[in-house]
């Protein structure tokens, strides 16, 4: 032992009084072999060889790149077979010359445009269908009909929300074998949103493409160029340092990282309340010169400003800096950043302080942990809006707000489709939600799309306790401010300051937030009901849900198509999501009173939708079904989707689907009754012969007996069925009796009282 510690002594001995002109040799050594291989002809194999023609090549032989002496990196192929990660490589442009050279590919001979665009309200998509037919006039108008082998295609459209990102943004689409000559320009048309949308999925797969150390940085290099055109409002962000674009700028710097800076046109900007269409006009003229240009050139050239040189973006080059801020020179760091560098041996570690800093060498650069955002912050045009459209912002992530049935039920003028089915007053009502975040973008959505959107919660997180007290207390406030509204009833307005029931359907997703089980039970600790109403999209949380008063399912399609233009959602897998949640629904029957609400839009789910609707209802058998009529709400969010005035369904259409649907249940044998309606909102109830008892429907709850068996199940763990907690419903709701309380005044819009009065007249007279 006395031996080898004497050794090692006399090595490190030995290190530290010669270890710079070893280094120092070593480092000659180095230089002298580099600069001899690379004077060395090259072998008869790495001459015949060519590189891929195409970041997805079939090629067998594997690329290895090998630094030499001027800095850039040579791919030279290597016939053995790699046992690494696959690596998905784009090639380097060569400079000085026109691409498409016999060395790397066949000439071009075809520019694909292909637009993409992200889109909420449909005001993106309005405008990329104006692009697409822009540059498909192009391309008929300036076709050379003498040269059929050379020319700009039709533009192919896609959605961002509907596409795999790894298509064609992991590496370039490949040209089609009978066209190899064909390249790719990608156009993309993007807005901004404060708010967690598919953009910001987008640009996070961006950035993991660039970030991927089995991915090329320049995978997109094969691409003839890109362009991208933003959306904003400077209304609420004036300048592009406020926030003006934001996001189109940011896409316009990752999309020049991973083309190699192939920047076929500058980004253009517009603003949608002000020049959006004529600058987009501009910028789709000056591309088509650019798609031309490229056709005439084989290229974009060099030098060219706009033609994506990687000297013409100053910006661009300093985020290349701060990506390995270590590695900077002196000159080239902010004020105040001295350089300092300490010798391992001169770090004396101290057992009484604490640990050192955890040092993460897979990343070359910030820090990518962050603090968990606001999901809407007071300062955003958000929580402007929504506040402005009467909602009570609780937080960072909640909201409540008055309904306009609580106003009518407070004047005496009738409770909502809930009082008649299931026993609700609508002035004991409080309309909230512990999240204004949902998962669909829906054609019918009355938030004209201002609440934020996302398909996994990525925001601070309030607690529950704090939600709970929010909500009551804006309810409170919000009922106290109708204390001089003409007609409010004194003993109604007096019960309105107890809340007893609360719908969890305001807006966004309730059974999205992480606590919603510990929310519920503080309702429920008030002897509060919980009506929650969820959009088959979150099976995983729907599985764990606690017990709830009724559990509402939003139904509004039979089929994956109709599903995906009707509520437009985020999640790739939505019908998967969809049918998974069907089968929770089924395994809760005997627990939770389930609810299908079926949302009619004539033109998107209505039509020859029977049959299927009736296949889901087989499936999960809920213990209801709801089916109600559109209602429309103006045009802000729906006329890129097409809604208007015409797909409100008639009542009588309403009925006419309701019994079609009821015949074919029965004709399977499922056991379903038409049990109540509510005229006055065009809905229908459905119910299970389950609350079918000695000749007459239960579809009302008993409260009180709710919550009796709730706070025994807790106390021994006695569980009970929602046949415990049912109640009988009243006669004036039934089906074929119209479902308005008689103790209330049917207020009539003008003219319309004289008609219904004359038809009750008529109708009697003939009896």
């Amino acid at each position: 032992m006395d031996c080898s510690s004497a050794m090692l002594e006399g090595v490190v001995t030995f290190w530290h009084a010669y270890r710079l002109p070893i280094l120092i040799t070593l480092s000659t050594l180095f230089v002298i072999v580099q600069a001899y291989r690379k004077l060395q002809p090259k072998s008869k194999t790495e001459a015949s060889s060519s590189l891929p023609p195409s970041p997805r090549s079939h090629s067998p032989e594997k690329s290895e790149k090998i630094p030499v002496s001027d800095g850039t990196k040579k791919e030279t192929p290597v016939v053995s077979k790699s046992t690494g990660p696959k690596v998905v490589t784009g090639k380097k442009p060569v400079k000085g010359g026109k691409r498409g050279g016999s060395d790397e590919a066949p000439p071009l001979s075809f520019i694909q445009p292909i637009v993409f665009f992200a889109s909420l309200t449909g005001t993106t998509e309005r405008y990329a269908h104006m692009l697409v037919e822009e540059l498909r006039a192009a391309a008929q108008n300036r076709a050379d009909p003498e040269n059929r082998e050379r020319g700009l295609l039709p533009p192919q459209l896609h959605d961002l929300a509907y596409i795999d990102l790894d298509d064609f943004f992991t590496s370039a689409p490949k040209p089609p074998s009978t066209s190899p000559g064909t390249r790719y320009v990608y156009c993309l048309l993007i807005p901004t949103y404060n708010i967690d949308t598919v953009l910001n999925t987008f640009l996070g797969h961006l950035d993991e493409t660039h970030h991927d150390f089995r991915i090329d940085t320049g995978s997109l290099s094969q691409l003839a160029g890109f362009s991208v055109f933003g959306f904003g409002d400077k209304e609420g962000w004036p300048t592009e340092e406020e926030g003006y674009c934001s996001q189109a700028k940011e896409l316009d710097r990752w999309m020049a990282k991973l083309t190699g800076k192939r920047r076929a046109f500058p980004l253009g900007l517009g603003d949608v309340k002000d020049n959006a269409e004529q600058a987009l006009k501009e910028w789709s003229h000056g591309l088509q010169d650019i798609l031309y240009d490229i056709l005439q050139n084989g290229g974009l050239g060099e030098g060219v400003p706009g033609s994506g040189d990687p000297l013409e973006s100053d910006e661009e080059d300093v985020d290349d800096e701060d990506e390995t801020d270590v590695a900077k020179p002196k000159s080239k760091r902010g004020k105040g950043q001295s350089q300092s560098v300490v010798d391992l041996e001169d770090i004396k570690v101290n057992p009484d302080s604490p640990a050192p800093l955890a040092v993460d060498f897979t990343t070359g650069g910030k820090s990518s942990e962050s603090q968990a955002k606001e999901m809407v912050p007071k300062t955003s045009p958000t929580y402007a809006s929504l506040t402005k459209q009467g909602y009570s912002i609780v937080g960072s992530h909640s909201g409540v707000k008055i309904c306009r049935w609580t106003k009518s039920a407070l004047r005496g003028r009738g409770s909502c489709y809930k009082f008649s089915f299931y026993g609700i007053k609508s002035h004991l009502c409080m309309e909230a939600t512990p999240s204004l975040s949902c998962s669909n973008k829906c054609v019918f959505c009355w938030r004209h799309g201002t609440n934020p959107v996302g398909t996994t919660w990525r925001w601070k997180v309030d607690d529950p306790d704090m939600i709970f007290d929010g909500v009551k207390d804006g309810h409170y406030k919000k009922i106290k401010m109708l204390r001089g509204v003409p007609g409010v009833r004194a003993e109604r307005f007096a019960e309105a300051m107890r809340i007893r029931h609360c719908a969890l359907s305001l807006v966004g997703e309730p059974i999205f937030y992480p606590h919603i089980n510990r929310f519920l039970d503080l309702l429920h600790s008030e002897r509060i009901s919980s009506f929650l109403v969820c959009n088959a999209q979150h099976p995983d949380q729907l599985e764990t849900l606690h017990r709830v008063t009724q559990l509402y399912v939003s139904i509004d399609a039979s089929n994956r198509e109709s599903l995906r233009k009707i509520d437009r959602p985020l999640h790739r897998d939505f019908w998967e999501r969809f049918q998974r949640c069907l089968d929770i629904l089924r395994e809760k029957r005997n627990v939770q009173r389930t609810v299908f609400r079926l949302t009619l839009v004539k033109g998107f789910n209505v039509e020859d939708e029977v049959i299927g609707y009736a296949n889901l209802v087989e499936k999960a058998l809920p213990c209801f079904v709801e089916i109600k009529g559109v209602t429309y709400c103006g045009t802000s969010t729906s006329a890129g989707a097409g809604l208007t005035m015409q797909n409100v369904p008639f009542y009588e259409e309403i009925t006419e689907f309701v019994l079609a649907l009821n015949e074919e249940l029965e004709r399977r044998g499922l056991n379903y009754g038409l049990a109540a309606e509510h005229a006055h909102s065009c809905c229908v109830l459905l119910a299970s012969d389950r609350f079918h008892v000695n000749g007459k429907w239960n579809t009302r709850i008993n409260y009180g007996r709710f919550f009796e068996l709730l706070e025994k199940e807790k106390a021994d763990g006695t569980s009970f069925t929602p046949e415990d907690y049912m109640d009988e419903t009243t006669e004036w709701a039934l089906w074929g009796n119209g479902g308005f309380d008689p103790n209330d005044e049917r207020v009539y819009r003008k003219g319309k009282k004289a008609k219904a009065q004359k038809e009750l007249a008529s109708s009697t007279a003939n009896e």
